[in-house]
């Protein structure tokens, strides 16, 4: 009974143990060092910032906003989802997983762009896991306020920058989260994702 109450209090404590946030703001700052956003000179690691404070608009759980923060670390650079484990723990690195696309690096990015899509959307299409819904939501509402901002400063040639270049099948893909995250469509997060999305790809609406 002892050991369960010392267990119970241990979680609780993490739970609220903010400087796991911290410590995943330095790892990713230094995995990121040197790369860019797509067809800009912004940082990278603006983007995993800007997902965190979405997600932590959603939940207080440090692992799941340190785990917004760390979501391109094991898709994009060196960082292996067994350091990422080692460093945060099992479910930080779990969740860092489930945002991780294979990209396949054997062939071409814009061949696979499709199946790399499309098993990304079913993933979440049969997750009850509301913090993985959290960590997608907030990764593609950061990516859709970058591409609403960049499609009205460039217009059409903003697709140009993509692997994918039919703004149609960006807006499938876009518009798949509308329903696949729906689970949290109470949230503000949730509210704005939809009103871009009607914006930037309105045959979607």
């Amino acid at each position: 009974m002892e050991n369960k109450a010392i267990l119970k209090q241990e979680s609780k404590e993490k739970k609220h143990d903010t400087s796991l946030v911290t410590k995943a703001v330095t790892f990713a700052a230094r995995a990121h060092d040197g790369q860019v956003r797509k067809g800009t000179e912004i940082p990278y690691i603006v983007h995993p910032m800007e997902a965190a404070a979405i997600a932590a608009g959603m939940t207080a759980d440090p692992e799941v906003i340190a785990a917004a923060v760390l979501h391109d670390t094991v898709e994009d650079t060196d960082a292996t989802r067994e350091q990422i484990e080692k460093e945060f723990g099992s479910r930080v690195a779990e969740l860092v997983a489930a945002e991780s696309e294979n990209k396949r690096e054997e062939q071409a990015a814009e061949d696979t762009w499709q199946i790399r899509k499309s098993e990304t959307i079913e993933h979440l299409r049969h997750c009850d896991d509301r913090d993985v819904k959290i960590l997608a939501l907030a990764d593609k509402l950061s990516n859709l306020r970058a591409i609403y901002r960049d499609h009205r400063a460039v217009g059409e040639k903003l697709w140009e920058r993509f692997n994918q270049k039919d703004p149609g099948e960006i807006g499938w893909y876009y518009g798949s989260f509308r329903e696949t995250c729906a689970a949290l469509a109470d949230t503000a997060a949730y509210m704005e994702y939809a009103e871009l999305l009607d914006k930037v790809f309105p045959e979607k609406a």
